[in-house]
């Protein structure tokens, strides 16, 4: 790595490892499957997870699944994954399914509803008890003003989520990442770039309270520092 590439690495994965530690996210024996968009998120989530597990402490075992959509163009080169996984040793599951298009659901609802339809699936058959998702800190905190804003409530996705219909729990260990430096990353990494070509790609509410959210920083730098402590102080971040 380079000089600048390894000392953001370092910055990245000290936080990946606070997350863990905070939130009690990764624990000896188990086994977690992490969502692989092709992403930036997605590869860094599986690239600190991949290293961690070559440490053994704690041990744990990690796999990846890439979900296809067939009728959304919106894809990273499968030998590009596979490479990547093979150098961090991690087995890669491809899958392909589809969605019909609904009058009474947006397709972008379905589209992800059937993606994260095939993780459960997939985590289930192989026996994985938690699942990982790519979602950083700003995403959480876009997810906080957008439940505020639209629905009256105060909530986020959490960075630990038991789930109580299935023995699976949901994590994000990328939550006290900011999603600037995950860009940065990215490019001194060279990761390679989702192609994005989904029709039914456009603005939307969150792109909105994005934009909000950068005038809530113009105002107060410290901003994201206030509205996490507001998340933790209310119990928002992990539901058992």
């Amino acid at each position: 790595m380079k000089n600048e590439q390894q000392l953001l690495f370092k910055r990245l994965n000290e936080r990946f490892v606070k997350a863990f530690v905070t939130y009690r996210l990764l624990a000896d024996d188990d086994h977690v499957l992490v969502g692989l968009s092709g992403g930036k998120d997605s590869l860094l989530l599986t690239e600190l997870l991949g290293r961690r597990a070559q440490i053994h402490h704690p041990r744990f075992r990690v796999e990846a699944v890439h979900v296809r959509m067939e009728n959304v163009n919106y894809e990273t080169s499968t030998d590009y994954l596979q490479q990547f996984c093979d150098q961090l040793q991690i087995p890669l599951h491809v899958v392909t399914t589809r969605f019909e298009e609904s009058d009474r659901k947006p397709p972008c609802f379905l589209c992800s509803w059937n993606r994260r339809k095939q993780l459960f699936n997939l985590a289930q058959q192989l026996g994985c008890n938690k699942i990982a998702l790519g979602h950083h800190r700003d995403d959480l905190i876009h997810t906080a003003l957008m439940n505020l804003t639209f629905q009256g409530r105060f909530g986020t996705m959490p960075a630990r989520l038991k789930m109580r219909k299935m023995p699976l729990s949901i994590i994000r260990p990328l939550c006290l990442i900011d999603e600037s430096d995950i860009s940065r990353y990215a490019q001194l990494a060279g990761y390679q770039q989702v192609v994005k070509l989904c029709p039914h790609e456009r603005a939307t509410n969150r792109t909105s309270i994005a934009n909000l959210f950068a005038a809530m920083e113009d105002l107060n730098p410290e901003a994201r520092f206030s509205v996490w402590q507001a998340l933790e102080s209310a119990g928002k971040l992990v539901e058992e």
